[in-house]
């Protein structure tokens, strides 16, 4: 393993950036509303437009903000079938498996996995049709995919997730 590649190993999860409670407070407001105006983020983070705008670009900079995007109502998209896919791959094929499995319409979510499985992989397709063609033929078809196994998705829901507005996290 190269030097670069141990400090990626290394520092991938163990230390994450330093946030202090205004920071986790733009967070939460982010979160609850990625389309709030960076006035109205700075009046409720108590703090100067200027402020607000350094923060969340150095947020940005530093990776912490990987974007702002839009939660979109998979079914109401069009989208009314959602399966997670588990896939067993070749030991070494983790880089090429993953390229091209983000290369494949309807592949939301991919992850390397511990466990049972080696891949798991969150597909929400238009239906059962083209679920089966993404898992079947372009799933199933990708170099160094030795098998899958699917589960359909019956009813979601999200759960709160990290506490940003707290300053004990």
């Amino acid at each position: 393993m190269s030097t670069e590649e141990e400090s990626e190993v290394v520092g991938a999860g163990r230390f994450a950036a330093h946030l202090d409670p205004i920071d986790r407070a733009i967070i939460a407001e982010l979160q609850g509303d990625g389309r709030i105006s960076v006035r109205a983020l700075a009046d409720r983070a108590h703090i100067s437009r200027a402020n607000a705008y350094t923060r969340i670009a150095r947020m940005v900079d530093d990776g912490l903000i990987s974007g702002f995007t839009v939660q979109l109502n998979p079914a109401k998209a069009g989208l009314g079938t959602t399966a997670y896919v588990s896939v067993t791959i070749d030991q070494t094929a983790w880089r090429t498996v993953s390229a091209k499995l983000q290369e494949i319409p309807f592949v939301e979510h991919i992850a390397l996995m511990g466990g049972d499985y080696d891949v798991m992989v969150l597909v929400r397709a238009p239906d059962n049709t083209a679920l089966r063609h993404v898992v079947l033929e372009r799933i199933q078809g990708t170099p160094g995919v030795r098998g899958s196994r699917t589960w359909l998705v019956f009813e979601e829901a999200h759960g709160r997730g990290a506490p940003w507005e707290t300053a004990g996290v």
